[in-house]
């Protein structure tokens, strides 16, 4: 078993959570409190290593961060599909190479696949971008979270399965797909990458949920009510 208990949170932590995680912002101190607690016990459980670059506390926090908004509405989460995140100072390529001759580089984050199964990599310069804009309707680090998420039901195809009834499916589905098509036309304001595929729908719209939850229940009022079942997210101020 993992270990579920922490020490003492650090008292300067909420300053770094308060100026840099809107989501952290907008929760009532006792939440807040949840927050930090559920940010130390994963830093407890998930190993956090740089590559050619340094992790300093406040990244690791904001990581953290990123792990906990997605799953802040159930009472206990362990991401048991998850053993370490890799932290590469920028975009990489397929191979995980980034060097800068290399055009490439594109990718900002990923969940690792074979003998990078239960890994997680993530760019220094994405995680940091995801909390500097607190209006782009984008974060990486959550992106690859809820595709972590997405793939507790044994698959990654945007069908939240363990989080979602069996009555819930077929409309979710319908929801979806009726999006894609608006996104692949030109009249959604979802980003563009959503309608590459299911699994990516489901993380960009969740990024966007997330990012901003005022103006997604405003545009996307059905696929906001079926995130909001989804993740059971708490009520912020």
């Amino acid at each position: 078993m993992r270990p579920r208990t922490v020490k003492q949170i650090p008292k300067h932590w909420h300053a770094i959570l308060l100026e840099k995680v809107l989501f952290y912002k907008k929760l009532s101190k006792a939440n807040q409190d949840v927050f930090k607690k559920r940010i130390a016990l994963f830093l407890t459980e998930i190993n956090i290593d740089g590559v050619n670059t340094t992790i300093d506390e406040t990244d690791k926090l904001l990581i953290a961060s990123s792990a906990i908004i997605p799953v802040f509405g159930f009472k206990e989460w362990s991401y048991n599909n998850l053993s370490g995140i890799i932290v590469y100072p920028d975009s990489f390529n397929e191979d995980l190479q980034f060097s800068d001759i290399d055009k490439n580089r594109k990718i900002l984050g990923m969940v690792g696949t074979g003998r990078y199964e239960k890994q997680m990599i993530l760019s220094k310069k994405a995680i940091r971008l995801a909390f500097n804009n607190k209006t782009d309707k984008h974060n990486t680090p959550v992106h690859e979270f809820v595709h972590l998420l997405d793939k507790m039901d044994g698959e990654t195809d945007g069908v939240p399965e363990y989080f979602l009834g069996k009555e819930y499916i077929q409309p979710w589905l319908e929801l979806m797909h009726t999006e894609m098509e608006n996104i692949n036309n030109d009249t959604s304001d979802i980003r563009k990458y959503g309608g590459t595929s299911q699994a990516e729908f489901f993380a960009v719209a969740s990024e966007y949920f997330f990012e901003r939850p005022k103006l997604f229940k405003q545009k996307h009022p059905e696929l906001y009510k079926m995130l909001s079942l989804c993740f059971q997210q708490p009520k912020q101020s």
